[in-house]
C-alpha cells in the first residue's frame, strides 16, 4: 500500500521528516517497506530561477538567434543566446543558470554549460515548457507575468513541493488503515494530537430532479447501500493538483469523476463507484444476485460468467457491477456522461472475497472490501465526492442521499483490565497512560472499577473484539521498544518425557545433513490431483487458486515439485529430507500425522577426473534409512516386500500391524503427474510411530567387549526368490550368543549358474563376549549354520 506524505498532513499535522516518520510508522505497526522520494515533473526544476530580460538584439552571426541580456537577482547580469522567436526585452521568464540539468519532456536531461554560439558567449538557457516538464509546447519560451518577483528559485513559484511515498507492507488484520486517513489516525494517537476529516460545509441538495430509487434484496451481502445523484457534470481531464495525487500513489488518472471516486478511496479507505445515470435502464438500481452463468463484460472488456452467489449491482433489465469487485464495460462514465449516479456501499467481506477469487479479480476496492471497511463512513464519503464533482465538473446535486441501512451493525462492546494487560505486554504501564492511548485510537473508554475498562470499539476496527486485541493496540502506540529486556532470568528445571520431539528430530536432521541431504520446506497446501483418496481430502473452503485447494496426503508430491524445480535448472543431483505433516479426513474427523521423508535422484556423485558418476539406486536410499532406523535405536522390527500404488517397488519394515518406513522407487504415474522424467526412490517414515518407539525403549548401557570378533565367510547357490533378510534371519537363530552380525558382499547372477538359481557370498561376525573363541567353537557354529541354511534356505554350499 502506497501512502503519500503531502497527503497526510491533510489529515494529521507532522513535524517529522519522512525518514523519521517512516520509523515511527513502522514502530507503531504500519510496517515502512521503502520510502521513495517523488517530483511533480522529473527533476523537481531544481537550479531553475525566475528571471527578467533586459535587452535583446540580433545575433549577429545568426538570423534565428537573439542574444539577450538577463537579470535573474544576482550581482550580475547574464548574457544568453536564444533561439525563441517570442522572446522581448521586459518578459519575466524561466532561466536554467550555468550547472543546472534539465530534464525535457523528449530526450536525455543534459546540463548547462558555459559556451559560445556562433561567436556569442551563452551563460543559461531561457526555457520553453517542453523542456523543464511543464507542458507540451515547444512554440517558444515562457512568458511569466510581469509582476513575478525575479531570482526566486522555479520551484517556489510553481509551487513544487517535493513528495515522499511510503510503501508499507499492511497486514490483513489492518484494514482500518488501509487509507490515509487511517493512517493518520494512528499517527494522532502516537503525537498525542487531533485528525481532521474532510469539511462537508458545503454540502447542500440543489433539487431532487433525479432521484433513482434503490431495493436491495440481498441484506446478508449488502448490509447498507448509500447512493446520490448529481446532474448536468462536465467529464474532463481532471485539475493537475488531482492527477498529482494519484500519479504519486501509481494511479493513472482517468476523467474528473473516476479521479474523485478514487481520490477518496485512498483518502479516507471508503470505495465509490460512479455510474452514468441516463444508462440506468428502468430507471432504478437492484442490489441482488442473479441466475448462474449469466454474461457479463466487465471495464476491462473481458465476458465474464457470473456466479449464483455473486452479488450484482442491476437496473431493472441487467446487471451494471460486480458489487465490491468491479465495474461493467456498459454502465461506466464515458466522456459523454451528464449526469452520475454515485454509489457508496458496505458490503459483506466474505462474499467480495469469494466474488474476487472466483473470477481472478484484485482492485483497490476489492482490497479493501475484503478485509472491512467501515459502515459508518459510507454517508461521509459519499458527501464528500459530491462536493468534489460540483467543484470540478459542474452540476447540481439533485436527489437527497438514499440510505438503506435496516439494521445498524453494532460496535464491539466488552471489558479490559489493566492487570490483565500488563501482564500480556511484560511491563507496567500507567492506567491513566492506558487508558489515554485506548482513548487517544478513537476506543470509547469508561472505568467499570480502579482496574477495569468498559470499552466501546468503532466500527473501523474490525479486528479488535477481545482483551488481548486491545493489548496490542496500546503496546503497538506505547511502543515496543519501550519494553525494557530485563537483566534477571528466571529458569526452572523442569522433567520432560522421553523422547524430546524436538531434541530427537534435530538429531536425524544433523545426521541426514552431514551426509549430504538438504532440507526441503514444501507447501501443505496443494492440488487435489494429486490426492489418492479423495474421500479423506481436506478441502480449502477459500482457495487460494485450483492449484492449492486442498490439503496434503502425501509429502511425496510437493518433494517432486521440488525435484522438478531443480533439474529444470540443471542441479538433477537431488538428495532431499522433510519434516512434515499429512492432513485426512477420516470419519468426519480431521487427522493430522507427522511424517518424514526422504528423497535422492540423479548421481550418487559428483563427476570427478578419477571416478566415473552413477546413478543413485534403490540401495543407497536403503543405507540411509537403515542408518535412520539404528540411530534412533531400533533394532526389532520385520521387513517384507511392498504391494503398494505408491511405488514401483519397495520393502518396508514393519512391527506388528503397523508400518514404519516404507521405501522404494517412486511409481511412474506419480513421476508423469509431477512431470519428473529421471528416476526418484524416496522413504515414508511414520514420525510419530518411530518416537512412540523410542519413547518406550529403554536404554541399556554396556561395556564394550575386550575378546575379538571373528570372521568367516560362505558362498551359497541358492533359489533366486531368497531372500538376503531370510537367510540372516536363518544364521541368527543357529547362534544367537556367538553371531553378532551379517552380511553379503557379492551378488552374482547369469549364464553360468543353473536357471532360477543365483549367488550370495555372505560374511559372518561371531564373539563371545565372556571369553575368546576357540576353534572348535567356531567350526561347530558354522557347521550347525551350514546345515541349517542347507535345510530350511536349500542352499548349497559353494566351495
Amino acid at each position: 500500500m502506497k501512502i503519500s506524505y503531502n497527503w497526510l498532513k491533510q489529515f494529521v499535522q507532522i513535524d517529522k521528516t519522512p525518514q523519521e516518520l517512516s520509523l515511527i510508522l513502522t514502530n507503531i505497526g504500519l510496517e515502512v517497506e521503502s520510502v521513495e522520494k517523488v517530483q511533480p515533473v522529473v527533476g523537481g526544476l531544481e537550479g531553475l530561477v525566475i528571471g527578467e530580460v533586459l535587452t535583446r538584439v540580433q545575433h549577429p552571426n545568426a538570423d534565428r538567434l537573439s542574444v539577450t541580456t538577463v537579470s535573474v537577482g544576482g550581482p550580475e547580469n547574464l548574457q544568453i543566446v536564444c533561439g525563441a522567436p517570442n522572446v522581448a526585452a521586459g518578459q519575466k521568464v524561466v532561466v536554467a543558470t550555468v550547472g543546472t540539468t534539465v530534464y525535457p519532456l523528449e530526450g536525455e536531461p543534459f546540463k548547462i554549460k558555459e559556451s559560445k554560439i556562433r561567436g556569442e558567449v551563452s551563460k543559461g538557457m531561457i526555457c520553453a515548457e517542453d523542456e523543464i516538464g511543464l507542458g507540451k509546447s515547444h512554440d517558444g519560451i515562457m512568458v511569466l507575468p510581469s509582476d513575478v518577483e525575479i531570482g526566486i528559485p522555479a520551484k517556489e513559484y510553481f509551487q513544487m513541493e517535493d513528495d515522499f511515498v511510503f510503501e508499507i507492507g499492511l497486514t490483513p488484520n489492518r484494514a482500518d488503515a488501509a487509507s490515509h486517513l487511517g493512517v493518520a489516525r494512528d499517527l494522532a494517537a502516537y503525537f498525542r494530537s487531533e485528525y481532521e476529516m474532510p469539511d462537508l460545509a458545503s454540502f447542500q441538495v440543489e433539487n431532487e430532479n433525479l432521484v433513482i430509487p434503490v431495493t436491495v434484496e440481498d441484506l446478508d451481502a449488502c448490509p447498507r447501500y448509500s447512493s446520490i445523484t448529481v446532474s448536468g457534470v462536465t467529464v474532463k481531464e481532471s485539475p493537475e493538483w488531482l492527477k498529482d495525487k494519484l500519479k504519486v500513489i501509481g494511479l493513472r488518472p482517468i476523467n474528473n469523476i473516476v479521479d474523485i471516486t478514487n481520490y477518496v478511496l485512498h483518502g479516507l479507505g471508503q470505495p465509490l463507484h460512479a455510474f452514468d445515470a441516463d444508462k440506468i435502464s428502468g430507471g432504478k438500481v437492484i442490489v441482488k444476485k442473479v441466475a448462474e452463468g449469466t454474461p457479463f463484460v466487465t471495464l476491462d472488456d473481458v465476458e465474464r460468467k457470473l456466479s449464483a452467489e455473486d452479488l450484482m449491482i442491476c437496473n431493472a433489465e441487467a446487471p451494471m457491477c460486480i458489487a465490491g469487485v468491479f465495474g461493467g464495460k456498459s454502465s461506466g462514465v464515458d466522456a459523454e456522461t451528464k449526469n452520475v449516479f454515485l454509489e457508496s456501499a458496505y458490503f459483506n467481506s466474505v462474499s467480495v472475497r469469494k466474488t474476487a477469487k472466483r473470477h481472478g479479480l484484485k482492485t483497490d476496492a476489492s482490497f479493501r472490501f475484503e478485509r472491512g471497511t467501515d459502515p459508518e463512513i459510507t454517508v461521509t464519503a459519499l458527501k464528500y465526492a459530491a462536493i468534489l464533482i460540483k467543484e470540478l465538473a459542474g452540476g447540481e446535486i439533485s436527489s437527497s442521499i438514499s440510505d438503506i441501512y435496516p439494521s445498524h451493525i453494532k460496535p464491539f462492546e466488552f471489558e479490559v483490565s489493566f492487570a490483565n494487560i500488563n501482564k500480556l505486554i511484560g511491563a507496567n504501564i500507567p492506567s491513566t497512560e492506558i487508558k489515554h492511548i485506548i482513548t487517544a485510537l478513537g476506543i470509547s473508554a469508561t472505568n467499570t472499577s480502579l482496574d477495569t475498562l468498559a470499552l466501546r470499539v468503532p466500527s473501523y476496527k474490525v479486528d479488535v473484539t477481545r482483551e488481548c486485541d486491545i493489548t496490542e493496540e496500546v503496546l503497538r502506540i506505547y511502543g515496543y521498544n519501550n519494553i525494557e529486556i530485563p537483566t534477571k532470568v528466571n529458569a526452572s528445571l523442569s522433567y520432560t518425557n522421553r523422547p524430546d520431539k524436538e531434541n530427537t528430530q534435530n538429531v536425524i536432521a544433523d545426521m541426514l545433513a552431514a551426509n549430504g541431504y538438504a532440507e526441503i520446506w514444501c507447501n501443505s497446501l496443494t492440488k487435489s490431483a494429486y490426492s489418492k483418496n479423495l474421500d479423506e481430502a481436506v478441502f480449502i473452503l477459500n482457495p487460494l487458486s485450483s492449484d492449492l485447494n486442498v490439503m496434503r496426503q502425501s509429502l511425496l508430491m510437493p518433494a517432486l515439485e521440488s525435484v522438478v524445480y531443480n533439474q529444470n535448472r540443471k542441479n538433477a543431483d537431488v538428495k532431499f529430507y522433510e519434516f512434515g505433516k499429512t492432513y485426512h479426513l477420516i470419519n468426519e474427523k480431521y487427522v493430522e500425522r507427522p511424517r518424514l521423508l526422504l528423497l535422492i535422484s540423479g548421481a550418487k556423485q559428483n563427476e570427478q577426473w578419477n571416478q566415473s558418476t552413477k546413478p543413485v539406486t534403490f540401495y543407497n536410499l536403503k543405507a540411509a534409512v537403515d542408518a535412520i532406523i539404528s540411530r534412533l535405536g531400533i533394532s526389532a522390527y520385520q521387513t517384507d516386500v511392498l504391494n503398494d500404488e505408491n511405488f514401483a517397488y519397495g520393502i518396508k519394515y514393519f512391527r506388528g500391524d503397523k508400518t514404519l518406513v516404507s521405501f522404494g522407487a517412486a511409481s511412474k504415474a506419480d513421476r508423469k503427474l509431477a512431470d519428473v522424467n529421471a528416476e526418484v526412490f524416496y522413504a515414508d517414515f511414520d514420525w510419530a510411530g518411530l518416537l512412540d518407539i523410542v519413547r518406550k525403549n529403554k536404554i541399556v548401557n554396556k561395556e564394550v567387549s575386550k575378546y575379538p570378533q571373528v570372521r568367516r565367510d560362505l558362498s551359497l547357490l541358492i533359489d533366486k526368490d531368497v531372500t538376503f533378510e531370510s537367510l540372516k534371519s536363518i544364521a541368527f537363530k543357529t547362534d544367537k550368543k556367538l553371531i553378532k552380525e551379517v552380511g553379503v558382499f557379492d551378488v552374482y547372477e547369469g549364464d553360468k549358474l543353473p536357471e532360477g538359481k543365483k549367488s550370495y557370498a555372505l560374511n559372518f561376525i561371531l564373539q563371545d563376549e565372556e571369553q575368546t573363541l576357540t576353534d572348535k567353537q567356531i567350526e561347530s557354529t558354522m557347521q550347525k549354520l551350514m546345515a541349517n541354511l542347507t535345510q530350511q534356505a536349500g542352499a548349497e554350499i559353494r566351495k
